[in-house]
Parts: structure tokens; sequence; C-alpha cells
């Protein structure tokens, strides 16, 4: 008698387990079926889109030029952005991608009748291109942007946010097309996949808690949480 209530005890365990409802899809979650683990990334997925590395001052740079070793030299971007090249003299690097220094320094260098010239630039070290992370955060400072920083991956470059700080108190301040914006972020949603994480780039302004950049903030997230999406506003 005791095995049978023990095996019928196990058959309606068996039934209960078996009739858990499966997981279905949402509006905000997509379940696939028959995974156990999440699939490898394509090389695609592996590779940064594509923002381009813009020289800026205090950069060094390598210049090769093509069968001329005397004029192939690593040089430093000076404060306001120029570098001094042989034959041509100062050269305005500051804002050019490598590919368009180089067709600069050829444009030169083919005014002072040298054939064909070939030149290749290289950014060897970068110091303008750095994000600026401050407030609650345990090791505020300036940090080098990458294709993939995202804000996520800026705080943590700064060890992360420290023990007093909020995860909905996140601004980062940026300048596009001469006006200054700023985005109020909230770190604990996009932990959690209510929305993405957003892109950083060189020159933004990441500020971590109370400031007077959140506190414009105030009136628009007492009438709409952080909870789908951050909020945008361009300074005035």
């Amino acid at each position: 008698m005791r095995i049978f209530f023990a095996a019928l005890f196990m058959m309606m365990s068996l039934s209960g387990c078996g009739g858990r409802e499966p997981l279905v899809s949402t509006s905000r979650l997509t379940v696939v079926e028959d995974s156990k683990t999440l699939p490898a990334p394509s090389r695609q997925d592996l590779t940064a889109g594509d923002r381009p590395s813009l020289i800026g001052p205090l950069d060094t740079i390598q210049v090769d030029v093509f069968n001329v070793p005397d004029l192939s030299r690593e040089v430093q971007v000076d404060a306001s952005g120029r570098i001094a090249m042989p034959l041509i003299g100062a050269i305005d690097a500051r804002g050019r991608t490598a590919q368009e220094l180089a067709a600069d320094i050829e444009r030169g260098l083919r005014r002072r009748y040298i054939r064909d010239p070939d030149v290749t630039v290289n950014i060897k070290s970068s110091v303008s291109q750095v994000v600026t992370i401050d407030g609650q955060v345990v090791e505020p400072g300036l940090y080098p942007v990458t294709n993939q920083m995202t804000l996520l991956r800026a705080l943590a470059s700064a060890k992360g946010m420290n023990e007093f700080a909020r995860t909905d108190e996140v601004v980062v301040l940026r300048t596009v097309q001469g006006r200054k914006m700023a985005g109020l972020y909230d770190v604990g949603a996009i932990r959690r996949g209510a929305y993405d994480d957003p892109a950083i780039y060189a020159n933004d302004v990441i500020v971590v808690g109370d400031s007077p950049q959140r506190r414009l903030f105030r009136d628009f997230v007492s009438l709409s949480p952080l909870i789908a999406a951050p909020l945008i506003a361009i300074l005035q």
C-alpha cells in the first residue's frame, strides 16, 4: 500500500510539472523555442559599426610616404591641430580621418614635384577621442572612446557607480550641429532591457547623480518616468 501511494504521489508530481503553461511571446519579449543557450554571434555582430576616428590635438600619428623614407615620420599633432611636413609646411589635421589627411599630404607633395606620391597615415595614439565621466562614479575622469563604446561600458570604465548613486540620474551631454543636447537615462532600465544601451561618442560628457543638467529634467520625469525610453532635450 505504501508503495502504491508513493507511486501515485510521484505521478501527480510529474503531471503537475508537465501541466505548467509554456512561455509565450509578448510585445516586448520573443521566446525562442527549443533553445537552451544563447546563440553565438556572427562575424557581423562582432564588427563595430562605422564610426570615423578623427585626428585631434596632441594625437600621435605615423606618416609613411612610399619609396621616400626621408619624408616618413612619426609626428604629434600640435595644440592647434596642425602637423609640419617637409616640403609642405604646416597642414591642418584636426577633424580629419587618417585617409583624408593622407590625401591632403599627397596633394601637397604633388605640388612640390613628387610624382604620384603614395601616403599612408595611421593614428598611433589618440588623446582627443575621449569621453568625460563625472559625478557619482568610483573613478571620474577622461576615458578613450572606441567604436563599441556605450553608456554601460563607459560607466564600467570608471569602475561603475558608487554606492550612493541613483541609477535613474545619468545625463549624457553632447553637442550636435552646434546645439547642446542632453539625454537623461535610467541605467536600471537599460540593464533590464527596457531600451537599448546608447552609443557614446568622443567629447560626450556623462554626469551620474544630481547635477544642474539633471534638475532640468525634474518636471518632465514627474510626468513621464524613464521606464520605456530616455528623455532627450535641447539645452537653451
